[in-house]
């Protein structure tokens, strides 16, 4: 079959510099990938830089929630290098001593969301120790209710643990943009799945159109 339009069209889950690219614990980033335009979002709390587009996303839900629900919340973790997460990853296969161990709670370098620059680790003031209860609280709640509106997705929810090859993670959020967090989000399905039907029904697009 020849494809004319760009690769990216059929498949982008590949467009790195996309915000729809895939990676998991399978498919990985080198060492040497930096996002471009990237900044610091102005909102309370540590690692806040993303990518731009992010970026302005986590502002306007932070103020968001700030106005619908009175809840303040924070960034906790926003991008991270290729090195970070190679240091975080040593530091926990020292603590459990075992790979298997360690690749339970923490992705390896190269496989981590967070070097895209599009993932957000997300507290509410006064609780950002991530741990799942984070799903009990306010914050937690107005983050599943309403992230998908800002163009974010929970990444790794409950119960997808198989396709993802995370553990559950009601704090880790992902920008993929409005339009593809909604379609998401009413297909309540993880990226992974996602990804496969749009694959096909783009390149259904493609084939019908160069009829």
């Amino acid at each position: 079959m020849m494809v004319s339009a760009p690769l990216d069209a059929a498949a982008p889950q590949h467009d790195i510099d996309g915000t729809m690219f895939l990676i998991n614990r399978d498919w990985r980033v080198s060492r040497y990938y930096i996002p471009e335009r990237m900044r610091q979002a102005e909102v309370k709390g540590q690692v806040r830089t993303l990518r731009e587009e992010a970026a302005a996303a986590l502002e306007e839900m932070y103020a968001a929630c700030k106005e619908d629900a009175n809840i303040t919340l924070t960034s906790v973790s926003g991008y991270r290098s290729y090195g970070k997460q190679s240091t975080i990853y040593s530091n926990k296969l020292k603590r459990v001593k075992t790979k298997a161990k360690a690749d339970r709670y923490v992705a390896r370098p190269g496989a981590s969301e967070h070097q895209l620059g599009l993932a957000m680790d997300v507290g509410q003031k006064g609780k950002t120790n991530l741990s799942e209860s984070f799903a009990k609280y306010g914050g937690g709640k107005w983050i599943r209710e309403n992230c998908w509106k800002y163009g974010f997705i929970l990444r790794y929810d409950e119960g997808w643990e198989d396709v993802t090859g995370y553990g559950y993670e009601p704090w880790h959020i992902r920008y993929v943009g409005k339009e593809m967090a909604a379609a998401i989000h009413e297909k309540n399905i993880p990226l992974e799945s996602f990804m496969l039907l749009l694959r096909e029904e783009q390149l259904l697009d493609i084939i019908i159109g160069d009829k």
